[in-house]
This record gives structure tokens, sequence and C-alpha cells, in this order.
């Protein structure tokens, strides 16, 4: 059953949404809501400088952070402007964005040893001052999400320095060395665990963890680096914060989604673009909050295709408690008159 919320507002919709109440309209937000696709944000950044100097800037990140509400008012929810590398910085590798190639993390840890980095824990400090900024001015209608990457996804990028295709690297990794690898994401565990406390602390009222390559496992290695680690964060920020909802995000689970549900004790799932919302509303627990499922490329076409998807998504969750949202990060060249299409349908104003 969903947790408890003992401190909500009860006008907060998501996080009623989250105790397992249905509402209709939904609730909404968009994964990567605060970005490129903005104009805003654009010219923040050219004022400002990269992006991590945004993220490590805690008025600039708190600001973007809340420039979706203030252009689009009936979201339900900001998301912290952050990122899930974050975590590998603390941990000690050097963490570089090149521009059009993303992020480069040094050295890959298929040929350096956790035991050549020195943690650098300051490194998460700017980002729970963010946190308090945008409690601070979030208006009171609004919920404030904070995240992280959960360990097996943070920990593909760790081995391999850089983002890949198949994970291929991680994947052999785990395999070859599941105890070395274990211990890769024993520690990836343990600093996420004080990670999203101390953004609970600061102000978050729900919580994400983003598995965006959870799809690329078999079903025992899913079991033993997806499902074993989130079940023992989630587990633990409930017994240190009670009734906070955890939101999550195992992208390319497909059939496993039920398992993960089911022996994670998150508080609501967030399905992505190939989850066939009949299915999900047929095959998981009828209480189970879900989240989802827009495709992100039907949000940049717009149009006819948007009103389908949409309604589609809309009809299959209507008897059960769903936050409407994207089925993974809205994409940079998403024209901003898509994104008020998708909030006047969703929000009932067609």
């Amino acid at each position: 059953m969903p947790a408890e919320l003992p401190n909500a507002r009860a006008d907060k919709l998501l996080l009623a949404v989250l105790r397992g109440e249905r509402h209709d309209p939904p609730p909404m937000w968009m994964m990567r809501q605060a970005g490129r696709y903005l104009p805003e944000y654009r010219q923040l950044r050219q004022a400002k400088g990269s992006f991590l100097e945004l993220v490590y800037d805690p008025e600039a990140a708190a600001e973007i952070t809340l420039q979706p509400l203030n252009r689009f008012p009936e979201l339900d929810a900001a998301i912290l402007f952050s990122d899930i590398l974050i975590i590998p910085f603390a941990i000690g590798q050097n963490l570089t964005f090149i521009t059009g190639e993303g992020p480069r993390l040094t050295p890959p840890l298929v040929s350096a040893s956790l035991d050549d980095l020195t943690p650098f824990l300051t490194r998460l400090e700017p980002i729970y001052e963010t946190v308090e900024k945008v409690s601070r001015s979030l208006p009171a209608d609004k919920a404030l999400i904070g995240f992280s990457g959960s360990p097996w996804t943070v920990a593909t990028y760790m081995v391999a320095g850089q983002g890949s295709r198949d994970q291929s690297e991680a994947r052999n990794f785990a395999y070859s060395d599941p105890v070395r690898f274990g211990e890769i994401i024993a520690r990836i565990e343990h600093v996420t665990l004080d990670y999203l406390s101390r953004q609970i602390e600061a102000g978050a009222e729900a919580v994400q963890l983003f598995d965006s390559w959870a799809g690329s496992l078999s079903p025992a290695q899913f079991e033993q680096w997806v499902i074993a680690p989130t079940a023992r964060i989630v587990s633990t920020l409930h017994e240190r914060h009670p009734g906070v909802p955890v939101i999550g995000f195992p992208k390319g689970a497909g059939g496993k989604l039920a398992a993960y549900a089911r022996e994670t004790g998150v508080t609501a799932l967030g399905l992505d673009e190939t989850v066939d919302p009949l299915w999900a509303a047929r095959e998981l627990p009828g209480d189970l909050p879900v989240q989802g499922n827009l495709d992100p490329l039907a949000l940049a076409a717009g149009g006819e295709a948007l009103v389908q998807a949409t309604a589609r998504i809309l009809d299959a969750f209507a008897d059960r408690p769903h936050i409407f949202n994207l089925g993974h990060g809205i994409l940079q060249e998403t024209p901003i008159e898509h994104v008020e299409q998708l909030v006047r349908q969703v929000k009932g104003d067609k």
C-alpha cells in the first residue's frame, strides 16, 4: 500500500495521488521539465556558463527548477535541477560535460579501482542549498521532487567513463568480476541513500530514483543490480523519513516491472513510453500509483498524434492513482506550444 504522508498539505495534488488517491484531472509534471527546450533556460545558461556551473550555482539552479512552473502554472510539481552524475563526482571521479558528446568520468572504473578515488562529499552540499532555496520559493500548492540515479545506472557511467548504447562494459564487468562490481554498487548505494535523505531534510517532499539503463539487464542481473539495491535504499529511506514517497523509474524494464514494484517497495512506479498503458493498468497492483508515460517524440510532434497518445494514457489510467508524465525526458527541440497543448488536454481545457 502507498505510504502515508502525515505532513503533506491537503492541497498538493501530487502528494495526494502518491498517497493512493485518484484525481481527475491527474497531477502532472515532466521529466527534464527544467532545461534546454525553454528559452529562459538557454538565456540563463548563456549568461552563467556551462551546465555543471549552473548545477553548482544554487541561485541559478533554483531559478531553473522554478522556470517551468512560472511558464506552465498548471504543473503540479517542480523537480530539482541537477544531474545523476553528481554522485560519482562526489565519490571521487572527475566529471566534465563535452558539448555534443555528453558527460565524461575519469578515471573509468573498468581500468581503475575505487581505492584510486578520493571522495569529496562536500560536492553535494550546493545541491542541498538549491533544494532549500526552491522549497522556500515554491507555490503553496506545488510539490518539490528530489532525485538521484539508481546504483546500476550510475555504475554504468562510472565503469565506462561515459554513456553507451548497450552498457556492455558494465554488464561484462558485472559478469566477470561480481565482487568488485558489487563493491561499486555498494559505494553508490551508500552515497545515494545519504544524498536523498539530505534532499528530504532540505525540503524535498518526494524523491525519484532514475534507473535509465535498467532495460539492458537479464532477469537475474536485474534482480541483483536493480531490484536489490533499490529495495535497500527505499527501505532505509522509509525508516528515516516515514511517509515520504519514493518513485522508482526503471526505464526499459518491460515485463520485469511487476517484480520491481512488488520487491522494491517503491511508493509509485514510473513507466517509460514503451509500456502499453492498458497492460500496466491490468497487470500492476490497482492501488499502486503509476506515473507516465507519453512518448517524448509524440510531444515533439504535437497535433493529432499528441492528442491521441495523451487520451490513450488518460483513459487507461482513469480508474487508478495516476501522475501524468512523459516516458522519458522532454526533448530539446520540443516546441513550447506543444507543451501548452498537452497541459490543456491533461488539465481538461481542450
